[in-house]
């Protein structure tokens, strides 16, 4: 329902229910996500005359790093004074309430534990298989994880979750099943559009020369993420964590600095190797 340029925004986050058990659009965004990755990495190692017979292999790495590795982010950057006390709510989607547990999903997941997360699992992938080179898997997982990352922002926006400040004049989105009735920066929705338009440019880099720059697309993806990443943080809400420590900057600011550093360094270094350096 729009009333002029305010958006009243009351979805269900849930696509059907039995009983306790439900099917969340934030967990369908996470399965599109997946299911998107593998096909966009198959067409890239078709297009390489690479052999295919290990990319499911390589997701079975990639889903359980990612959640493990934003599971981890979530518990220890956010909300360890929480956790400490309910350590079998770390790993099983469950809450504990006055009547037991109750099934929730796991909708507390911090995408600077995925970035870790998925660097460990395809270290790991990498140094058991060794049929590419670390660097050469990155520069090319880096643009499903892209489309990836937007799918899961439209989920948080599903979830009126990880919302925008309030705007203080008559536009934004009135998430009424949070109980208000003031419009708030749909911040899920700026992230993403940036996601998908990253993601864009990542495969025209992909189509060019630079390519075959050793690293190149992996420190544009994580100098431009990331940053993007920083930007928007100003006009989210709080998600906890230790800024109250670290007051300059949010949890979600502090934890992408030394991401977009990292990936000027990877950056710098690719652009000053020869683009015919073999992988």
């Amino acid at each position: 329902m729009i009333i002029l340029n305010k958006i009243i925004w009351e979805p269900s986050s849930t696509i059907f229910s039995i009983g306790n058990f439900g099917i969340h659009y934030y967990s369908l965004m996470f399965i599109i996500a997946f299911l998107f990755g593998f096909n966009i990495m198959k067409r890239m190692y078709v297009k390489e005359n690479i052999p295919t017979e290990r990319l499911e292999t390589m997701l079975f790495y990639i889903v359980l790093s990612t959640l493990i590795g934003a599971r981890l982010g979530h518990v220890i950057f956010y909300d360890w004074a929480y956790y400490q006390n309910h350590l079998l709510e770390i790993f099983l989607p469950i809450e504990k309430s006055t009547n037991g547990y109750s099934f929730t999903g796991f909708r507390g997941l911090a995408s600077h534990g995925a970035a870790i997360g998925i660097l460990t699992g395809i270290i790991v992938y990498q140094n058991i298989y060794k049929e590419k080179t670390l660097l050469w898997i990155l520069d090319r997982l880096i643009i499903p994880t892209t489309l990836g990352a937007g799918f899961v922002r439209i989920g948080n926006f599903f979830n009126s979750e990880i919302v925008g400040k309030y705007t203080g004049n008559n536009f934004g989105v009135i998430f009424v099943n949070r109980g208000e009735t003031m419009p708030r920066h749909p911040a899920q929705l700026y992230e993403a559009v940036c996601y998908f338009i990253l993601f864009f440019i990542l495969t025209q880099i992909y189509r060019s020369e630079f390519k075959n720059k050793s690293g190149f697309l992996l420190g544009f993806f994580m100098l431009t993420l990331f940053s993007i990443r920083f930007l928007i943080e100003f006009i989210k809400e709080s998600q906890g964590g230790f800024e109250t420590i670290l007051p300059l900057f949010s949890t979600g600011q502090w934890l992408s600095i030394p991401l977009i550093f990292s990936g000027i360094i990877v950056l710098i270094r690719s652009i000053n190797i020869s683009k015919n350096q073999v992988y």
